[in-house]
């Protein structure tokens, strides 16, 4: 049985990091035992180090970082997205985000962002939360 595949905006992967009790904690959880394929950019990667260290309650070293990095990079599908505008996204900077999810093929792209969000009546855009909703069950 292939995987479902999803890419995890910074916001769902920096959460599911460093709260593992929490719903994005879940989902990277279940990527991390092999039931969900998670897509990812260099985009999203680089946002990823740039908020790791700014964490009040759970900080992660420079060294933890790379690490961190470096292992995502092996566990997660790289794609390269075009730069591409999308007609309609309210804030220009989630542009490089949801071009990952273009060029994924990705069943959904999973995020808190209200502006990537206001985008699901064209684009697969869920919250965490909908998402474990759905599928939380897929170990079962």
């Amino acid at each position: 049985m292939t995987a479902l595949s999803v890419v995890l905006d910074t916001n769902v992967l920096v959460s599911g990091l460093a709260y593992p009790e929490s719903i994005p904690g879940h989902i990277v959880g279940a990527w991390r035992q092999g039931r969900l394929r998670v897509v990812l950019s260099r985009f999203i990667l680089d946002e990823t180090a740039r908020v790791l260290p700014r964490l009040s309650r759970k900080p992660f070293s420079s060294a933890e970082i790379h690490m961190l990095l470096d292992s995502l990079v092996i566990l997660a599908d790289i794609v390269t997205p075009e730069n591409i505008p999308a007609a309609g996204l309210r804030d220009i900077c989630d542009e490089p985000v949801l071009a990952t999810l273009r060029a994924s093929g990705a069943s959904y792209l999973i995020t808190g962002d209200k502006d990537l969000l206001a985008m699901d009546a064209l684009y697969p855009i869920i919250t965490p939360s909908v998402f474990w909703q759905r599928h939380g069950n897929m170990n079962e």
